[in-house]
């Protein structure tokens, strides 16, 4: 039996906080967004993902096995947010919000009809919209006709505003931070959960200084040593650092959802002469991506050129994922913007305002010389007649062999 409580109540608890963008930037995206309602002849939008949400409203929710939405119409924005979350997503919202309570079944639908009661043509997302999810959308909003918005939001994602790259330059500087706080505490008999947790620290600490308004949340570093390098993203563990171990180094400050990262293969006390061949051909790999980032470069075309060079070395067969990625609003449990892959099978042209990595990666597996992974990692902003690399972190054998003594 339901309780008789309300279903749906407002909650504008305090004062709105500081935006991470200004009024303007804000409105510049959710501008862009009218216009693919215009484009579709839609009457409203449902987005659903955390990077939509954030992307258009500044408000990144926490699921915890519940529904969110940002509903956005020709002339209203509205956060659609649980009641556990008290205002916190009121204060957040560049927008109003709407809560919806569990007091009730199928009270996150019921908040939906009730901000679009007549709406006939409605975007959401299709590659986060989960099965459950899309039938009872389609029940609370019975003949209505569903279409895609996911991909062309990404595509206004991918180019980004001058606000946006001050953001990102500013957290590939704290990634730095991190890298070197990570090199601070590296030493043999260290475990590796203890190296990530002084470069997480060292880089919340300089979030919370440079962003004293900012919520701060989701920053990690995966530190791996020898045979837990082998992935990308492997797990921090609690194995101990051992001479000569390969190491990899993997710091994320997540600011406000904009993720940004530093990775680099390091070394304890010493390199054999098998992992520093490997080391070098990867370096010479980074360094061959680190040019080719210029406008009207293809992503397809960036891969091939890099697969030459590892394919001369007699080791193409090691590598194991795409050369870069855009940047921007994603983490690691959200967000992508698939489309701006360095990847053989994607063709988009680089343009100015884009901000991609590039990251190669070869792995040797366990048992033979040279065993571990090499990765390198920086991050480029694409200008009108180049590339602005803004990872300021050291690469290669003369500054990533750590010694002690």
């Amino acid at each position: 039996m339901a309780l008789d409580m309300e279903r749906l109540k407002r909650i504008p608890n305090g004062d709105r906080v500081r935006g991470t963008f200004s009024e303007g930037e804000m409105q510049r995206r959710q501008s862009g967004l009218r216009r693919i309602l215009v484009e579709l002849d839609l009457d409203a939008v449902i987005l659903t993902s955390y990077h939509a949400i954030d992307y258009y409203s500044d408000f990144l929710y926490t699921r915890f096995g519940r529904r969110y939405a940002l509903v956005v119409t020709p002339d209203s924005v509205t956060s659609v947010s649980a009641n556990i979350d008290g205002g916190q997503p009121w204060r957040r919202t560049v927008g109003d919000n709407l809560v919806y309570t569990d007091w009730q079944r199928d009270n996150y639908f019921h908040a939906l009809q009730t901000l679009l009661p007549k709406a006939r043509r409605l975007g959401i997302e299709f590659d986060h919209v989960d099965l459950d999810t899309r039938r009872l959308l389609g029940e609370a909003f019975a003949g209505a006709t569903f279409l895609d918005v996911a991909a062309p939001s990404m595509r206004q994602r991918m180019i980004k505003s001058d606000e946006e790259i001050a953001l990102i330059t500013e957290s590939a500087r704290i990634g730095d931070v991190g890298g070197a706080a990570c090199v601070e505490a590296i030493t043999v008999g260290v475990p590796e959960h203890e190296v990530a947790l002084h470069a997480t620290g060292a880089m919340v600490r300089e979030i919370a200084r440079a962003f004293p308004h900012a919520e701060l949340m989701d920053t990690w570093t995966w530190f791996q040593s020898g045979i837990n390098t082998d992935g990308a993203h492997n797990p921090v563990t609690s194995r101990r650092i051992e001479r000569g171990d390969i190491l990899s180094l993997n710091c994320f400050p997540m600011i406000a959802g904009y993720y940004t990262a530093l990775e680099r293969t390091l070394f304890a006390e010493e390199v054999s002469d098998a992992h520093l061949r490997y080391w070098e051909i990867n370096l010479e790999v980074y360094r061959a991506g680190l040019n080719l980032i210029r406008p009207g470069a293809r992503c397809c075309d960036i891969a091939s050129t890099l697969n030459a060079i590892y394919a001369g070395h007699g080791v193409l067969d090691k590598r194991t994922f795409g050369y870069g990625h855009s940047f921007g609003v994603l983490c690691h449990y959200y967000g992508r913007e698939a489309g701006l892959e360095l990847r053989e099978d994607i063709e988009t042209a680089l343009e100015p305002g884009m901000v991609v990595s590039i990251e190669p990666m070869i792995m040797i597996p366990e048992g033979q010389p040279g065993a571990g992974g090499y990765r390198e990692h920086d991050i480029l902003v694409v200008t009108a007649d180049g590339a602005r690399n803004i990872t300021g972190f050291p690469t290669g054998p003369d500054a990533n062999v750590i010694r002690r003594g």
